[in-house]
């Protein structure tokens, strides 16, 4: 599919898009490589709430305008928040990287991520903050923070070393080196590996599927697998039966019974 993106101002924007029951969240400055703005920053929270809000919307995909996901902050333009320590999304919504920062919330859908080209730095840090990665088979990934005298405060230093274990994590965290699509996949930073050009069709495609399940369904199978990985299993464990016993009597598992028993597909409704 093509996407389409308003005008951006010099700042950039994120453009949003609904269909049917997914929300399409477009990184849109393809000027300066989509280089990340506090403008952009409080858009994207922004969106990411809406998500979470509207009954509506069951899954988010995250893309980009342009010929790359993202070349990373805009230093100059968030410099001064870094100096602070200052976040430049306000407070009480959802923090897209999603590490549970005080003040924020969590994100509870589902999040799908296209990316492309160029990904670095902040880019490599929101797609491992999402659920699915597809990626086109010309991405250069680089998580590059120390080579501007920084570090990675996006989710880089926790999800590396969780996804691809200690060695590979330093490894790329330490020399901020330059790597591929198929390092990426390698190393379970990304799901999936298609022809550039087919990345955000391909994560439509997931996001869809993802949106004909059963929501209240698909959100707590999602937070479970969230509390298995930031609590241990022994919490996961312990909300196997209060969880079940609170979908089972909602009006998606009765639909989801008759759609069984009458042989078509399930029409659930969120309830």
């Amino acid at each position: 599919m093509t996407a389409i993106p308003t005008t951006p101002p010099p700042e950039g924007c994120i453009d949003t898009q609904v269909l049917d029951h997914v929300l399409l969240i477009g990184i849109n400055r393809p000027a300066k490589r989509n280089g990340w703005t506090p403008r952009m920053f409080r858009e994207l929270a922004e969106a990411y709430t809406r998500l979470d809000d509207d009954p509506s919307l069951r899954v988010g995909v995250l893309h980009a305008f342009g010929d790359h996901f993202t070349a990373g902050l805009d230093l100059p333009a968030v410099a001064e928040y870094m100096k602070r320590g200052e976040k430049a999304i306000p407070e009480g919504l959802v923090e897209p990287h999603d590490f549970g920062l005080p003040g924020y919330r969590r994100r509870e859908k589902p999040m799908v991520v296209a990316v492309k080209g160029i990904c670095f730095t902040v880019g490599i840090e929101l797609m491992l903050g999402a659920d699915i990665v597809v990626a086109a088979d010309n991405c250069r990934f680089s998580q590059m923070e120390v080579q501007r005298g920084i570090m990675a405060t996006g989710g880089a230093t926790l999800r590396m070393a969780e996804r691809a274990g200690l060695g590979n994590a330093m490894l790329h965290l330490l020399t901020a080196d330059e790597f591929d699509s198929a390092e990426a996949y390698r190393l379970h930073f990304v799901q999936k590996v298609v022809p550039a050009g087919q990345e955000l069709d391909e994560a439509l495609r997931i996001a869809q599927r993802i949106a004909a399940q059963a929501p209240l369904a698909v959100v707590a199978t999602r937070l479970n697998v969230m509390k298995a990985i930031e609590q241990g299993p022994l919490a996961a464990v312990a909300d196997f039966i209060p969880v079940q016993q609170r979908l089972a009597n909602s009006e998606d598992a009765d639909e989801g019974v008759r759609s069984f028993v009458e042989r078509r597909p399930a029409r659930f409704s969120g309830r």
